[in-house]
């Protein structure tokens, strides 16, 4: 097995399929038509669905559905500090390294080769394959599209596996995502002083992530956080902020100011911008309300920073097992006493955080054919959200699942081989169990 899956997880990952809204960039069909005709050639029937230029892959063995597989194939930008070439698998030491090994092709590839092993089984009822290109930016076209339609065609499955996540455990909660835009105008006042540079960087004192869902308070440094921490301790005025602003969900590793100093001479500085970065301090601790327990509590990253001359946009990372509606209001609030004349649009898909009981009976399953391929796992909790959400209030029962790995959405991220190998065997038994 392990030569086949390495070979399906180089071709996979040869793919560009990088997601980018910023910049325009998107995967095409070209994955897509990879996975369908693979499947269909295992023995599965299998369709390309499209949505707004957007392709998933939704595969069927059996009869009426009520155990569903899902993974995706898309992946965010490679960003700096690769080793080697992130569109190229690179094998070494018990590890594969590439853009979207861990985050998520890793499990593409164990799905597959599990699809076409359950297709050789006699099933008590039928399994769903689904593979999504848009996860990295929020599921519409894609997860959501597939929950919709099983929906109108009485077709949802009891039983949710979303093949996304690191670490060979079942996942049983994960919070809801949600995006907060800030706009604020540039005020151009003239200070006293001279215009000087300061630099940050993120830091991650435990392990090396990248992935905003990740980022741990009181542990990691976020450049952004700690540039206004600067400006409201020195009570600078800013001119600039610059950086390595990648994606929503993604930490920037640097952000560079440009602020006024004290001394001789005077400077032109943006009383906007300065305004929105001593708000950023108190934005990132709002009292946001939850609904139910998590482990990480509520985490907001300020990751996505622009200027076009006029405006500066600040983007808001939030994770929380809560409502659109609790979080605007608890973002309002800062606003309203800390940046009053701020624009605020908060945004969210639909569907709901992931909560499921540990004593369910998947979680059982999972926990079962994990031992048995000698891991040992425990339920636990995910940093991150996932499409997941959007069959929560669907399915009767919904895990996320994923080999052991790291540097997800950072530089250099791999996959332990093994654990991915052993996993897809892991898939192929939940399959054949669940439909008994």
């Amino acid at each position: 097995m392990r030569d086949e899956l390495l070979d399906l997880l180089s071709r996979l990952v040869s793919m560009n399929t990088v997601n980018d809204p910023a910049r325009g960039v998107r995967p095409g069909g070209e994955a897509a038509d990879f996975i369908r005709e693979w499947l269909a050639n295992a023995g599965l029937k299998a369709e390309v669905i499209e949505s707004s230029g957007y392709y998933s892959v939704l595969a069927s063995a059996g009869g009426e559905p009520c155990v569903m597989f899902m993974a995706h194939y898309d992946v965010v930008p490679p960003g700096p500090g690769w080793v080697t070439d992130p569109f190229t698998l690179v094998v070494k030491g018990g590890r594969a390294y590439g853009r979207g090994v861990a985050d998520d092709k890793g499990n593409v590839a164990a799905l597959m080769l599990a699809a076409r092993e359950a297709s050789r089984k006699e099933l008590g009822c039928g399994v769903l394959f689904a593979f999504t290109g848009d996860e990295e930016i929020g599921g519409r076209n894609g997860a959501y599209v597939i929950a919709e339609a099983l929906r109108r065609e009485g077709r949802v499955p009891r039983y949710l596996i979303n093949a996304d996540g690191v670490g060979a455990s079942p996942i049983i909660r994960r919070r809801k995502g949600f995006r907060a835009i800030i706009r604020v105008g540039r005020e151009e006042v003239v200070v006293k002083g001279s215009v000087e540079r300061a630099e940050f960087r993120a830091l991650y004192p435990l392990s090396q992530h990248s992935h905003a869902a990740y980022f741990l308070p009181g542990v990691d440094t976020h450049p952004v956080i700690w540039a206004s921490a600067f400006v409201r301790e020195r009570r600078v005025m800013a001119v600039s902020l610059h950086g390595d602003f990648i994606k929503g969900n993604v930490v920037p590793p640097r952000a560079v100011l440009e602020y006024v100093s004290g001394g001789e001479g005077e400077a032109v500085a943006d009383a906007g911008l300065t305004r929105l970065l001593r708000a950023v301090y108190p934005l990132v601790r709002a009292p946001v309300r939850t609904e139910a327990f998590s482990e990480y509590g509520v985490s907001i990253t300020p990751n996505m920073y622009s200027f076009d001359g006029r405006v500066h946009e600040l983007a808001l990372d939030i994770r929380a097992m809560s409502s659109e509606e609790a979080v605007e209001e608890a973002l309002r609030g800062v606003l309203d006493a800390a940046l009053p004349e701020a624009e605020l649009e908060v945004r969210t898909g639909p569907g709901r955080y992931l909560n499921t009981p540990p004593t369910a009976r998947l979680v059982g399953e999972a926990l079962r054919a994990l031992e048995e391929e000698g891991f040992s796992p425990e339920p636990v909790e995910g940093a991150g959200a996932s499409d997941s959400r959007y069959f929560t209030g669907l399915v009767e029962e919904a895990i996320d699942i994923g080999p052991i790995g790291g540097n997800v959405h950072g530089p250099n991220e791999w996959v332990d081989i093994a654990s991915l190998e052993r996993l897809a065997r892991v898939y192929a038994r939940l399959a054949e169990r669940l439909t008994r």
